[in-house]
């Protein structure tokens, strides 16, 4: 950990704790971070308030060491994709576990990153607003230790970068990789071989900009399979060995070659093990980021860990913990958690388990069917054995809109003890 990394983190620590900060202890108002996590208050009898979102230790521990094992033993270079969190804490333990860097999306999140010491960021956008543009080439001119990587996907955008850092008298380029579309259909990328040449043309003709590699995002495969995502990066890696007979990458130490999401990255790893010998040496960087939390929904359907399951398990770190407000009937009760508090938009959440005077137990016959801005609904059955005032323990679906709710996350042991507390800045 740098210097600056480490006095960074270290504010972070003195925040003083307040109604900002949802479900913590009211009677912890005016301690700084570092004083409330020392105390190792209980999750269940330290005065939390419901609803508390918190982290498992031991299961985000877990997960950072398999993915940082993973990436190991299949040869590739990891930038785990931190709009997931936004949490810089987050961002560290994931570099202390060998990541390259961090994938971000949009220039906010790269400010944030860079204000807690973030050395390389990989932006998987086009980045094209002229303000965003003079603000990269002022930091990369600042710190020669700063490394960006970020997309191009057309000719136009290339020459709005060029303009725009021009502009602002750039003394450093700014390094590009040709974004190649996932299909007609997909989300951005250059959708041919032959217009991806031509970006890459573009990128050549000017001193603002050097090309370093391709790269995309094998998640937005129409119709997604293994056959589909195999194909695709496939053409990825045709495209780089393309681009390296042809000499555009020249000069470089390196050539990058990236994809990587969450869902497929068992498939970018055996496409990436036959990308062929090249004039350069290849980082094949991988830019997975749920798994830091992993999920109860989603990824947990998709994880490529299903489909190889010799490779590990990732596991879910997230739980939600409410509190039942209102059993009108058998058949329904409410708890005090909604839209405001719970991911929504992939999955519903998972009723789990239920508390009671220090005890839990699965919750049978309880399941979320929908939910209002404050309130879950709750259908129960004969068998379900819930009471107004218990604590009801929800799995969460789709961490990125799960960390963006909440902006200081308890992270608690097994036994409830907890032990830090996760700041996010979205």
């Amino acid at each position: 950990m740098t210097a600056d990394t480490a006095q960074s983190l270290a504010r972070l620590a003195a925040e003083r704790v307040d109604h900002r900060f949802k479900g913590l202890p009211p009677d912890a108002d005016g301690l700084t971070v570092a004083e409330l996590a020392g105390q190792r208050r209980n999750l269940f009898t330290g005065g939390f308030a419901t609803p508390v979102l918190a982290l498992s230790a031991e299961r985000l521990e877990h997960n950072l060491k398999l993915m940082e094992t993973y990436a190991a033993r299949h040869g590739l270079a990891f930038a785990p994709h931190g709009k997931t969190s936004m949490a810089p804490q987050l961002f560290q333990r994931q570099i202390e576990h060998g990541a390259w860097g961090i994938t971000l999306a949009v220039p906010h999140q790269v400010r944030v990153a860079r204000a807690f010491g973030t050395r390389r960021v990989f932006l998987a956008n086009e980045l094209v607003d002229a303000a965003a543009l003079r603000w990269i080439a002022a930091e990369l001119d600042a710190d020669p230790d700063f490394e960006l990587i970020c997309y191009v996907d057309s000719v136009r955008g290339v020459e709005l970068m060029d303009t725009a850092l021009r502009d602002a008298d750039a003394t450093r380029p700014v390094d590009v990789v040709v974004e190649l579309a996932a299909g007609e259909g997909a989300r951005t990328g250059v959708r041919t071989e032959t217009e991806c040449a031509a970006v890459a043309d573009a990128v050549a003709g000017t001193r603002t900009l050097r090309l370093v590699g391709v790269a995309g995002y094998e998640g937005e495969v129409p119709k997604a399979d293994t056959e589909r995502v195999t194909a695709w990066l496939r053409r990825l890696v045709a495209l780089a060995g393309d681009f390296d007979q042809a000499g555009r990458f020249a000069g470089l130490d390196e050539i990058v070659v990236s994809a990587g999401g969450s869902a497929w990255f068992d498939a970018v790893a055996e496409a990436f093990a036959a990308i062929p010998e090249l004039s350069l040496p290849v980082l094949k960087l991988l830019r997975s980021g749920a798994y830091v939390s992993h999920d109860d929904g989603h990824y947990r359907k998709l994880t490529p860990f299903n489909r190889v399951p010799e490779e590990g398990a990732l596991e879910p770190a997230f739980r939600l913990w409410t509190q039942v407000v209102s059993r009108p009937s058998a058949e329904q009760a409410f708890v005090n958690a909604g839209k405001r508090d719970a991911a929504y938009d992939l999955d519903l959440p998972f009723a789990q388990v239920i508390r009671r005077d220090g005890a839990e137990r699965p919750a049978t016959g309880v399941s979320v069917t929908a939910l209002s801005d404050q309130h879950a609904w709750l259908a129960t059955t004969p068998d379900a054995d819930l009471e107004v005032g218990d604590w009801v323990g929800l799995g969460l679906s789709h961490p990125c809109t799960s960390f963006d709710k909440w902006q200081l996350i308890p992270v608690a042991e097994a036994d409830g003890t907890v032990v830090d507390y996760v700041r996010t800045f979205f």
